[in-house]
């Protein structure tokens, strides 16, 4: 599955739990258990509780996703 295929949505980061995910609340109402994408990582972008994010989600697994970008 390439990044084309993912949904993109809006979200507030409510919890930082260990390993690198994050619990998203979309705007859409569902909770989505999220960790940061690559180039995140590699720029050090940090990202705490109440931040703005866009989350790439699966349409075959929309309960996992990938924080592709932080809000300023």
């Amino acid at each position: 599955m390439s990044k084309d295929d993912l949904i993109d949505m809006q979200g507030t980061v409510v919890a930082v739990h260990s390993g690198g995910l994050y619990r998203v609340q979309c705007d859409a109402g569902h909770e989505v258990l999220a960790q940061l994408s690559g180039r995140m990582r590699r720029f050090r972008i940090k990202v705490v509780p109440g931040d703005r994010v866009t989350v790439g989600v699966s349409p075959y697994d929309p309960v996992r996703g990938i924080i592709t970008f932080r809000a300023r």
